[in-house]
């Protein structure tokens, strides 16, 4: 039989799985039809012939084109067939030359060429829906979070703590909740420890207490994360995750963009800022199972500059969250020069690679280049080392995951360019985009509503104005007039003389220690040494 091979959809991308399905469909015929029939039919139903408009812009008839047959590869003898995987390769080459060709191979076997592509890409700029998003509120929509948000196990990582350290944290977490007090940011948790730390001591007696020195650390550890900016991150209002998740009425999802320009020299507040994301998303997302489109992509651009000086708090969390996430729909791409930036365990939960050029100038890269060659799946079409080192500009060598789940060969690829604008804005233009962002505008006005620290505050003032209530209630006393007797019907000691003031004071006690050591050592035989003793007695 005769399959037809389509290299039409060089503008819009082939679609490869319906390639696949026209085929098995073509070969499900009970009848073979002729070669011009089975054309007009295929040009209403299979999408793998893309946009035809691009070489048959008058929309001539298949059956009339003399050049529909050309962009056909017909395949005699197929390897086809159910319950069998079968590799399909479509390469192109000197495209936009107006001398390019494709070629085919089924199972890394040459099946034809098609000469003298003349078009090249259809390539339309367009804008997207975009925000940004800072954690300075300098670039974009400022980023916060509550410390109640965080969590005491999650803010101890981040503050770096120990297992004593973390349990203390713990237990201010309980007391607030249980005294309905509100930790927002750094000055309510400050106000906490210090006041537990002293007045409210005794209130922790059914919490089992904490030591000052325990706290001290906390207070240290939390001004220290502060000089990196993270007074401005914690607080209100809050950023919503579902922020991220939002579509425009044309159906096209939001691209967020956080932008860390002001923040390069603050690693430990991306850290925080990375910890608490991700945290927020395993939690808040529900589980949707394997879904075909996923309802949020991460894109980590420079992602060593992730895992450089990252901690092993976030290298964890970061582990768990690649490894767990994919199944409350949410995808992440780590962006970086060499597959040898990403950790080992969280490499080996990835899925789909698109590998760039590597070169190796020296023998550290020509080591990094074996070591990541050996990573792709095996194929006996390509030369892997070789490869990697000759793809070009727009090239790529792709392996991705097949519907049940393997690993797919991998393929040389040139990609399409963005639609998009490859560069930064301006900072006109990104005045102007701020001015319009609505997310900026909601996020722009902190929120310092009643918390920890003003309940404090008024129990504190409280508690002042009633002690000194009762002092005036009790009132002073008429000069020469008695001592009031104390509760309990006990009298106060009489005034002590000036004698008993004088017998009684300390340096009448030191002076008189003094004397009677002398009058002890005069009295008592004297032990007769050769040598001198270092740690005399006084």
């Amino acid at each position: 039989m005769t399959a037809l091979i389509n290299f039409s959809g060089l503008a819009s991308g082939i679609d490869s799985s319906a390639l696949i399905k026209a085929t098995l469909d073509q070969q499900r015929a009970a009848r073979i039809k002729p070669l011009q029939t089975q054309i007009s039919s295929f040009t209403d139903t299979n999408t793998a012939f893309g946009k035809l408009k691009e070489w048959n812009p008058t929309d001539i008839p298949p059956d009339k084109n003399p050049a529909f047959p050309q962009r056909l590869v017909i395949v005699k003898k197929t390897p086809f067939a159910r319950g069998k995987w079968t590799h399909v390769a479509i390469t192109y080459d000197k495209l936009g030359s107006g001398n390019g060709e494709g070629k085919l191979y089924l199972d890394g076997k040459l099946q034809g060429t098609t000469p003298k592509i003349t078009e090249g890409f259809e390539w339309n700029p367009a804008a997207f829906p975009v925000e940004f998003l800072s954690l300075t509120g300098k670039k974009g929509a400022q980023l916060r979070a509550t410390v109640s948000s965080f969590g005491p196990l999650l803010l101890s990582k981040v503050l770096g703590l120990n297992d004593t350290q973390t349990s203390v944290l713990s237990l201010v977490f309980k007391y607030c909740d249980d005294k309905g007090l509100a930790l927002l940011d750094f000055s309510d948790l400050r106000a906490v420890l210090q006041y537990l730390a002293g007045d409210g001591a005794a209130e922790l007696k059914d919490y089992g207490g904490m030591s000052k020195q325990t706290v001290g650390v906390l207070l240290r550890e939390m001004v220290e994360l502060e000089q990196q900016g993270a007074e401005a991150f914690f607080g209100e209002p809050e950023f919503e995750i579902d922020d991220l998740m939002q579509t425009e009425r044309d159906g096209r999802g939001l691209v967020s963009i956080l932008e860390l320009s002001d923040v390069q020299d603050k690693p430990a507040l991306f850290s925080t800022f990375m910890l608490w994301m991700l945290a927020s998303l395993y939690n808040h997302l529900p589980e949707v199972g394997d879904i075909d489109k996923p309802k949020l992509v991460f894109f980590f651009d420079e992602a060593h500059l992730l895992f450089d000086g990252a901690t092993k708090a976030l290298l964890d969390e970061v582990e768990k969250v690649v490894r767990l996430i994919r199944s409350k729909g949410v995808g992440i791409f780590f962006i970086t020069q060499s597959p040898k930036d990403i950790p080992g365990d969280v490499l080996a939960q990835l899925g789909n690679r698109v590998q760039h050029a590597l070169r190796a100038f020296t023998a550290d890269d020509d080591k990094a280049l074996k070591a990541a060659a050996r990573t792709f799946p095996k194929t006996s079409f390509y030369d892997i080392e070789e490869t990697l080192t000759t793809l070009g500009i727009g090239d790529a060598f792709v392996t991705v995951l097949s519907p049940n789940g393997a690993p797919t060969q991998p393929f040389a690829t040139r990609l399409v360019p963005p639609a998009g604008r490859m560069g930064p804005l301006t900072d006109s233009e990104m005045s102007q985009r701020l001015s319009s962002s609505a997310q900026v505008k909601e996020y722009a006005t902190p929120i310092d509503r009643e918390s920890a620290r003003e309940l404090l505050a008024k129990r504190i003032a409280g508690g002042a104005a009633q002690a000194a209530a009762g002092a005036t209630d009790g009132g002073a006393q008429p000069p020469g007039a008695p001592p009031a007797a104390r509760t309990g019907g006990r009298t106060p000691k009489p005034e002590p003389s000036a004698f008993e003031k004088v017998v009684n004071s300390p340096l009448t006690r030191t002076v008189a220690a003094v004397v009677a050591r002398g009058i002890m050592g005069a009295l008592l035989p004297r032990r007769r040494t050769t040598t001198r003793s270092r740690n005399s007695l006084w």
